[in-house]
């Protein structure tokens, strides 16, 4: 599914040298969904950012033979100068999809109405968020990739995410950050923890649970 290759990925600070993955090979098969722990500043969300593309290593190289989604939620690759419908429009290009099936699936599940033909940049936080929830779930994906976001908006909102989430679990892969331990027990089938630019690998959710308890204390 997804396959590092003598990953090195680091960030230079004024003060020293953060190395967030150091030279890793590894993979992530298909068939299996994987849950990531690992204490604050460890480097889940730029893990994330290189298994999806939007960020490359200093050094390696990643491979995918699935189609793997942009973080759950994630809006910051939508143009705020184009309208929502235009966005939709575009991302449903790119990934060859049925372009008003897409809008349409978007247009309904965001609940924004006329917004929807209005720019991007002019809408809230929570319209933005809704908006870039609806897209994820209109295209499909073999893998989605979940960085603490399952849901957004208010509690009648976040229960249509979760059920229309749950529909992409019965046949794609997930690979999820959470700090929510059940979250991972309920959605994963493997643990990995990120400490120290290595990754550690656990076939028991709950050992790699209590790698990360005891990282934390």
């Amino acid at each position: 599914m997804i396959t590092f290759d003598n990953v090195f990925k680091f960030y230079r600070t004024p003060k020293t040298l953060k190395i967030v993955l150091d030279h890793l090979s590894f993979k992530l098969n298909k068939g299996t969904s994987y849950g990531i722990l690992g204490v604050n500043g460890a480097g889940k969300s730029t893990l994330m950012r290189l298994m999806a593309g939007t960020e490359m290593p200093n050094s390696g190289r990643i491979h995918r033979n699935v189609r793997v989604s942009w973080p759950l939620g994630f809006a910051g690759g939508l143009h705020h100068a184009l309208t929502g419908r235009e966005n939709v429009q575009f991302v449903a290009r790119v990934y060859r999809q049925d372009i008003r099936k897409a809008v349409r699936f978007v247009d309904d599940f965001a609940e924004i109405g006329a917004y929807i033909d209005a720019p991007f940049g002019t809408y809230s936080s929570g319209m933005q968020q809704r908006l870039a929830f609806g897209l994820s779930m209109a295209i499909d994906f073999d893998c989605y990739l979940i960085d603490e976001v399952m849901a957004v908006g208010d509690s009648r909102f976040q229960k249509r995410c979760q059920d229309e989430f749950d529909k992409r679990k019965q046949y794609a892969d997930v690979v999820m950050i959470s700090h929510v331990t059940d979250q991972i027990q309920n959605y994963c089938d493997r643990g990995v923890v990120l400490a120290d630019g290595k990754m550690y690998f656990f076939d028991a959710i709950d050992e790699a649970i209590e790698m990360y308890k005891q990282l934390n204390m």
